[in-house]
This record gives structure tokens, sequence and C-alpha cells, in this order.
């Protein structure tokens, strides 16, 4: 399957299972863009950067929001979108007709976690306060639906959509009117002290080997830290439970040569055991 096919049939199983109508939407990814009528534009520094497509939208149709956590490696680089991902985002826009929106952070070693994860969360604020504005940025109120938002990220971005899942809890409650239905986790840039499988194993030609994943991890976590930190390790030895917390729908993907899929399975498969609603792919 697709990746984006993947993201697609997810966003409509969780859409219909709430009993909401869906109109060609899900919600993604790592960089920051906005599906509007065909105009390229520059918003709020180091917190947005936007796509959009040629076609406009139907009239009087609203399209569902992507707020997303921006991609980068392992905290420490690349939180700009790169034409990859750039790309992917057009496409996503185009073939979901969703807005996408993809919000910069600060990078390590210079601001170490938990900077990302704050800047993550006042991404999402920041379209709380767009919502309920008596003056909005119109190029976004006119054309997305706020009760229809999806979180999304890449590597490092995956590890912020986890922490916002984990702090915002079901419904998010407390961005009303945003309306979180969704989290999608792609590769999610996870730690821990003791190596997985896949990381043991791994191949040290590999472009992203272990020396360089435990290089930044060095880089981002909290000075006297280690990545069993409860930001680093979702099930470390000082990390909050997840067991008593009510959570929305997770998809979770890996690639099958990522060093860090075993770490990513093992999150996976520990949340469905605890009865969570988490497709992996």
């Amino acid at each position: 399957m697709r990746l984006m096919d993947a993201v697609g049939s997810f966003a409509c199983t969780v859409m219909a299972q709430s009993g909401v109508l869906l109109i060609q939407a899900s919600k993604f990814l790592s960089t920051m863009m906005v599906l509007l009528s065909g105009k390229m534009l520059s918003l709020t520094p180091r917190m947005i950067s936007t796509c959009v497509s040629t076609n406009q939208l139907p009239p009087l149709r609203q399209s569902s929001l992507s707020s997303t956590t921006s991609m980068a490696v392992a905290f420490a680089l690349a939180p700009v979108p790169g034409p990859n991902c750039q790309n992917y985002c057009f496409k996503l826009a185009l073939d979901l007709q969703a807005v996408i929106i993809s919000p910069d952070y600060r990078l390590a070693p210079e601001n170490r976690l938990p900077a990302a994860i704050e800047d993550g969360y006042m991404a999402v604020k920041w379209l709380q306060a767009q919502a309920m504005s008596e003056e909005p940025d119109t190029w976004l109120t006119d054309v997305a639906d706020f009760s229809k938002v999806f979180i999304s990220g890449d590597s490092a971005g995956g590890n912020i959509a986890h922490n916002l899942a984990v702090r915002l809890g079901a419904g998010s409650p407390e961005l009303a009117p945003v309306l979180v239905r969704g989290y999608v986790l792609l590769a999610p840039y996870f730690g821990g002290t003791v190596k997985s499988k896949s990381e043991a194993e791994g191949p040290k030609e590999a472009f992203l080997n272990w020396e360089l994943i435990d290089r930044f991890w060095r880089l981002s976590i909290p000075i006297g830290e280690t990545t069993d930190h409860p930001l680093v390790n979702p099930f470390g030895p000082q990390s909050r439970s997840l067991e008593p917390l009510d959570l929305d729908p997770i998809l979770v993907v890996m690639g099958g040569s990522d060093l860090l899929k075993d770490r990513a399975k093992d999150y996976a498969e520990r949340l469905q055991k605890l009865g969570k609603r988490y497709p992996v792919r």
C-alpha cells in the first residue's frame, strides 16, 4: 500500500467511526503547507510555510485541516521543508483536498528538549487562536474545518506528534473549538538505553546508522539525562503510564530498512495491548 493511500484510508476510517462527513479528507505530516486557491503564502515566521494547489476548491465546501509537526532528523537537522517533503505535501493537498500546515520548531543542540515539543504545542494553540479570533487569517478560516484536524510528523516530528497526543488526550478538549481526530506517526524517532534488535544489528554503513542516531540523541536530550527520558522513550522507567489515558487513533508507519523499526513496532504493539486504536503499517 502506498504511504498516501495508508494515510487517506486511516483518515477515512477515523472520520467514518466518528459519524462525521468526510469530503476526501486526510491529514498529514511534516512541513508547513496550506491548500488554498493557487497563491504561495508566507505566514508567521518560524511557525508556518504554506503550499497551495492551483485547483480552486469547490465553493462553500470546507476542507479538513491538517496540522502537522515538522520533519527533521533527530531534532537537530532540517526542520525547514526540503524538496522531497514539500513535494509530498503538495501531492497530499492535491489528492486529498486537505489544508496542510507544517510548523517550524527550534533545533538542538542550542534548544534541547522539551523545546521542540513545546513549539509543537504552540503550533496547535495557534490554530485554536485562529479558530476563535474575530479577525482571523481568512486564507485559512475560509477553507479549513477546525473540527477535522489530524496531527502528523516524520522522524522527530513523529515523536512530537506522540507527545502531543499524550498531552492533549482524546478529542483535545483544551483546544476547543479545534478538534483533533487522529495522529499519523511516520518512522517516529524514539529512543531508550537498551538497544532494540534492529538498532543493535543495523549496518554501520547505513545512512542513519546507530553511531549517528546516538550522537543526535546526545545533542537533543537535556544535559545530564539519558535516552530513557520520558520525551524520548514512551515506555521508559520514568515515563507516564499510558494505560489510563484516553487517546485518539494513531497510525504508525515505519520502513523495513529503518534502524528504528523495531522500536516503532514495539510502541504500536504495546499501545494495542493497552486497548488503544493503533494500526501499524
